[in-house]
């Protein structure tokens, strides 16, 4: 059987690059494991691979919705795992790379989501985020399921209303629901190479830094701009994602774009520093450093891992 390949670890770390290297090695195929890189006319502040860092090799899960669609770890579970399937059935391999974390664990350990009624449920949730603002559905998870809402912050909707869905489909707290699956790490399957890639903290903020100034001079207030100007809301779920929201900020005038800058790095700092926890506490990566390994030395690695995979996995 093919190997299965999982590229996982912080924002800026290289991850894109080891895919797309990997996939020209091994004639395999790419699997995004983003949740905003699925949306349309969303490229520069989700740090899209444009078709030149594609490498000609085939990607799945990018640019298939309208920024108006939802989109959760439910359709991303069961959108990949068909893709999976598929790209194994060709002879190639398949590769997911990414750094939303549920989204990667979803393929890995048995996580079931109750699908029936969820997409109205998700509607319902974001006309009321909508209608009401964020405090008021903030609010509405302190009331079912005080522990999420202390550990998630108002701006944080996306995750907010994930939450309030599965209290609502399930009956339960979703921390109850959480907290059982994040300490349970299932025993992979003997054809998946799971690997992470980190960096020392120092470098990967510095990438972070030069990244977010690399993004604000390709136009992300620009393309926020434009998504306004065909008529997006601006309260919905991806353009309250890192970058597009400090991208609204400015365009409303809260913060200069010198401060807008600033934020936006920090954000993004955070939310990679959320990601390395994350990811640490999974036991079955397989960690390389990618300032201190060369990625040839670390291309080579995982090609003979695969090939290894391949011939004890019939």
């Amino acid at each position: 059987m093919k190997p299965l390949v999982i590229i996982v670890g912080p924002t800026a770390v290289g991850k894109t690059a080891l895919s797309v290297a990997l996939a020209q090695a091994l004639q395999g195929e790419v699997i995004s494991g983003d949740s905003v890189q699925v949306y349309r006319k969303l490229d520069i502040g989700s740090a899209k691979p444009s078709l030149e860092e594609q490498g000609n090799v085939p990607h799945y899960l990018l640019d298939i919705l309208d920024p108006r669609e939802p989109f959760s770890v439910a359709q991303f579970q069961d959108l990949a795992q068909k893709h999976i399937q598929d790209i194994r059935i060709r002879g190639k391999v398949p590769i997911v790379v990414g750094g939303t974390g549920l989204y990667i664990r979803s393929l890995l350990d048995p996580f079931g989501f109750a699908e029936h009624g969820s997409e109205s449920i998700r509607k319902d949730w974001y006309t009321f985020l909508t209608q009401k603002g964020k405090e008021a559905l903030h609010s509405e998870l302190e009331n079912r399921d005080p522990l999420s809402a202390q550990r998630l912050h108002p701006n944080d909707t996306v995750r907010i209303i994930r939450a309030l869905e599965m209290c609502q489909l399930t009956g339960k707290p979703f921390s109850e629901i959480r907290g059982n699956q994040d300490t349970q790490y299932s025993n992979l399957d003997p054809s998946t190479l799971y690997v992470g890639l980190t960096a020392p903290r120092e470098i990967i903020y510095e990438r972070i830094n030069l990244r977010c100034e690399q993004m604000l001079a390709s136009g992300l207030i620009e393309e926020t701009h434009n998504i306004l100007k065909e008529g997006y809301s601006p309260h919905l779920k991806p353009l309250q994602s890192i970058g597009y929201r400090h991208a609204l900020h400015y365009l409303y005038g809260k913060v200069t774009r010198q401060e807008m800058l600033r934020i936006f790095q920090r954000d993004t700092r955070h939310f990679a520093k959320r990601q390395l926890t994350w990811f640490r506490r999974d036991p079955r990566i397989i960690w390389h450093d990618t300032y201190n390994e060369k990625m040839s030395n670390i291309i080579e690695s995982l090609i003979d891992t695969c090939s290894a995979i391949e011939s004890r996995v019939k």
